[in-house]
C-alpha cells in the first residue's frame, strides 16, 4: 500500500507549484543560458545533418515524453541520499532512439531532462544542473547508434553507463561534502549512483526484452530499417 500512497502523492504534486519551481530554475541566469546554448547546438546539428522533424516524429516524441514523465511517478524505491528507481521511465525514450536514430533520441532525452528539471528542480550550480538533468537522459540517445541496431541490450548498457558517468561526476564535484566522515567523495558518489542507475538499467532491459520491441519500432517508424 505504501507504493500506491507514494505514487498518488507524486502524481498529485507533479505539476503543482510550477511558478515556484520555475523561479528556482531562473534564479541563476547561467542556468537559462546553459539550456539555450544546448538547444542552439541541437538546432545546428539538425540543420547540418538535414534532419527534418515532421509531424509524425514530433507527435511520437511528445507521446514518449508524456509516457516517461508518467512512468517517473511510479518509483519503486527511493534512496536516502536522493534519487529513485522507477518502473522503466527511460524505455519510451529508448524506443524513440531505436526507431529514429541517435539524434532524435538525444533530443527526446534532452527535452525529458528539461521536463524533469521543471517538475523537480534541485540546482546548486549550472554545471550540476546540466549533469543531473539534461545530460543523463540525453545519453539514452546513444542506444540509437547504428552499431547497436541488432545489439539493443548493449546499446542500453552504453546509454546507462554514460548516464551513470554524468551523475557520478556531479556527485563527486558537487555533492562530495555530503559523504559520511572518513568516506571520500569518489566512493560516496559511486555507492549512491551505481546501484541507482544499475537497477534502473536492468529494469529497462527486462522491459525491452518482454515487450514486442521490434513491432513497436516498426509501428513508430515503418522505415527504421533503412533509417540513417
Amino acid at each position: 500500500m505504501e507504493f500506491f500512497k507514494d505514487w498518488g502523492e507524486r502524481f498529485s504534486k507533479l505539476y503543482t507549484n510550477l511558478p515556484e519551481k520555475f523561479e528556482t530554475i531562473i534564479k541563476d541566469p547561467m542556468v537559462i543560458l546553459t539550456i539555450i546554448a544546448c538547444l542552439a547546438i541541437f538546432i545546428a546539428i539538425f540543420k547540418f545533418k538535414k534532419i527534418k522533424l515532421n509531424a509524425r516524429i514530433m507527435s511520437h516524441v511528445a507521446i514518449a515524453l508524456a509516457l516517461s514523465t508518467i512512468l517517473n511517478v511510479f518509483r519503486i524505491y527511493r534512496f536516502p541520499q536522493g534519487g529513485s528507481i522507477t518502473l522503466g521511465c527511460m524505455v519510451p525514450i529508448l524506443i524513440i532512439a531505436f526507431a529514429y536514430g541517435k539524434e532524435v533520441g538525444f533530443l527526446t532525452g534532452f527535452l525529458y531532462g528539461l521536463i524533469n528539471l521543471l517538475t523537480d528542480p534541485y540546482i546548486i550550480h549550472p554545471l550540476q544542473m546540466l549533469f543531473d538533468y539534461p545530460l543523463p537522459s540525453l545519453a539514452m540517445g546513444l542506444a540509437g547508434l547504428r552499431v547497436f541496431r541488432n545489439k539493443r541490450l548493449i546499446g542500453i548498457f552504453v546509454a546507462f553507463f554514460t548516464k551513470f558517468l554524468c551523475h557520478f561526476i556531479s556527485g563527486v564535484v558537487f555533492f562530495g561534502s555530503y559523504a559520511p566522515a572518513g568516506m571520500g567523495a569518489v566512493l560516496y558518489s559511486l555507492m549512491v549512483n551505481l546501484p541507482l542507475v544499475g537497477v534502473e538499467m536492468v529494469i529497462c532491459m527486462v522491459i525491452v526484452k518482454l515487450i514486442p520491441t521490434e513491432r513497436i519500432i516498426k509501428m513508430v517508424n515503418p522505415n527504421y530499417i533503412s533509417f540513417n
